[in-house]
């Protein structure tokens, strides 16, 4: 393991997996990554229970990440999410978000991407959906069939969760149970310029189109309810959804550069 921080650990392992953004990594490369981050404790990042600001107001967005979350609105008195940099390049990201009591993240997609999310302290709720395929729309194209994958709330300490491009839970929701962190490995990240782009989503119960015919299904059975599968609409990003960059205060990250090597004939 890479001496120095657990922060630089995290750092230079990233570094080693995802040598592009294009990058698949191997289930043993996704557990070494996986085995560090759940020995990452609160103190290792310069974080507390005590560190989340309730402070209500503007805030304000940074970074690559924050432009790629479309069309956020931010509510004048809403409880502001607060997202902490570590470390981007355009292979990889490490940040923490930081969610009051009450707070969500609405439902939304990662294209393309690995994440992996680790829970400092606190306790949230998550629900995570990944597509039907092929894909399952309804008549009107407006909807999407979706798979549950996890419903459930997670308590730190708790192992560290994987999501992938078509796997894991791609689109997830979370609801802060009490006052909680979760640090975030992107790879590679939201990105603009490649057309990674947040999109948020509403999910309807399966039972809401049971009287419908929808286009593409097979081997689910329309007529009865179904707590597995759901309706999942592209929606805009919510009105009182509230992310402001925060200050990290724990140990800086110390980037490798290759050496450059000239060759003279």
């Amino acid at each position: 393991m890479p001496k120095g921080s657990p922060v630089q650990a995290l750092y230079e392992l990233c570094r080693k997996t995802f040598v592009s953004s294009g990058t698949v990594a191997s289930p043993l490369e996704i557990r070494r990554i996986t085995t560090l981050m759940d020995s990452i404790r609160p103190e290792d990042v310069g974080l507390s229970d005590t560190n989340l600001d309730d402070e209500r107001g503007h805030g304000f967005f940074g970074r690559d990440l924050f432009r790629n979350f479309p069309s956020i609105r931010t509510a004048r008195w809403s409880l502001p999410i607060t997202y902490l940099h570590i470390y981007e390049c355009e292979n990889f990201t490490i940040g923490i978000f930081c969610l009051p009591t009450s707070s969500v993240i609405p439902l939304h997609d990662h294209p393309g991407m690995t994440v992996l999310s680790k829970i400092l302290y606190g306790s949230m709720h998550v629900k995570a959906y990944d597509w039907i395929e092929p894909a399952c729309m309804q008549s009107n194209g407006q909807v999407r069939l979706a798979k549950l994958q996890k419903d459930t709330v997670l308590t730190a300490p708790c192992p560290t969760s994987v999501l992938y491009p078509k796997s894991g839970g791609n689109l997830h929701c979370f609801t802060a149970i009490s006052s909680c962190a979760v640090l975030d490995v992107l790879a590679p990240p939201y990105s603009e310029a490649t057309g990674r782009f947040c999109t948020y989503y509403h999910d309807y119960p399966f039972s809401n189109f049971r009287n419908t015919t929808p286009e593409g299904i097979t081997g689910i059975n329309t007529e009865e309810p179904d707590e597995d599968h759901a309706w999942v609409a592209r929606i805009e990003a919510p009105d009182d959804l509230y992310i402001r960059q925060g200050r990290y205060n724990g140990p800086s990250v110390q980037v490798y550069f290759p050496p450059i090597v000239c060759c003279f004939q």
